[in-house]
């Protein structure tokens, strides 16, 4: 929402002013943020647990995902990156090909690349095609005796080339993704929160009847202030509650990062940031495929 927003600098002071504490003291601000939050996505996603960073926002989804399921692998598409704590390096293999190598749990799916991936536009079904890779990968896991607990993947993989996924893409990954007992989690991390214009979360570019199981946020959730965010559904939090080991975050949902968090969303919907993003983005994308036309060299505008 822009630097030193006036509207942010307020609300972590102003709440700064009366109280800062762990979150295992109830506050206002946690709930009003999570109700908020909510009606931002689908009713399913109705159960969230507040952290400060991105990545710690991924490693609980991992556990979630692993606790839910009673499975450890987990499928992630090529290129990706999820993190910095070590259990996202082993989940990124933008990371892990320079570090230790690929861990014998991770399987990596081809990115749904029509441009420049296996299966490109002039494909009779390239959204079939990428997610049968999918399932290949699952029947070959299932041949080593090992079992699916997520499909982890950024709804708009970044660091991969800003690819955005064919529609019914993850539809269909999530099919057989469910049917080998895993669920699907949607890494929004840099992608959420309007930036893509259309839809406030870029796993609605894939149509309304996608729904994950899990969506993780970060990065402009608090506008520079630590702040992120897991949101999942009932079932899923239920399994992870029944452990008997509580989730604790010392600094996660604190009142000012809640503050915060809620001042963004409110700036988003008074300066309709959402709706500059969409023509913000079309005016540049318009100029750009008009340079397109003109210069062989450019291939793809994303």
């Amino acid at each position: 929402v822009g630097h030193c927003h006036p509207d942010i600098v307020k609300a972590a002071h102003e709440q700064n002013q009366l109280l800062n504490t762990n979150s295992r003291y109830l506050h206002d601000n946690l709930v009003d943020y999570a109700e908020r939050l909510s009606k931002t996505l689908p009713e399913k996603l109705c159960t969230f647990y507040f952290l400060n960073s991105g990545s710690e926002a991924n490693d609980l989804a991992l556990r979630l995902a692993r606790q839910y399921t009673k499975h450890e692998d987990v499928i992630v598409l090529d290129h990706a990156y999820h993190g910095h704590l070590t259990s996202l390096i082993d989940i990124s293999p933008y990371k892990f090909r320079n570090l230790e190598g690929q861990k014998e749990w991770v399987h990596v799916a081809p990115v749904p690349d029509t441009y420049r991936g296996i299966y490109r536009e002039d494909h009779e079904d390239s959204v079939t095609a990428y997610a049968n890779e999918v399932r290949h990968i699952i029947e070959q896991a299932h041949e080593r005796g090992r079992k699916i607990a997520a499909f982890f993947v950024e709804s708009l993989p970044s660091v991969g080339g800003q690819i955005i996924p064919p529609a019914g893409y993850f539809q269909k990954v999530a099919e057989h993704v469910h049917k080998a007992g895993g669920i699907f989690i949607a890494d929004e991390i840099q992608v959420g929160f309007g930036r893509v214009g259309k839809h406030f979360w870029a796993f609605q570019l894939q149509g309304e009847d996608f729904i994950p199981d899990i969506v993780t946020m970060g990065k402009p959730i608090g506008n520079g202030h630590p702040i992120a965010c897991v949101a999942t559904t009932k079932e899923v939090a239920e399994a992870f509650a029944a452990t008997g080991v509580e989730y604790f975050n010392t600094f996660g949902g604190n009142p000012v990062s809640c503050a915060v968090g809620l001042a963004v969303l409110d700036v988003i919907e008074k300066e309709h940031l959402q709706a500059h993003a969409t023509e913000v983005g079309n005016f540049l994308m318009n100029l750009l495929n008009q340079q397109k036309i003109k210069h062989p060299i450019i291939g793809d505008v994303r």
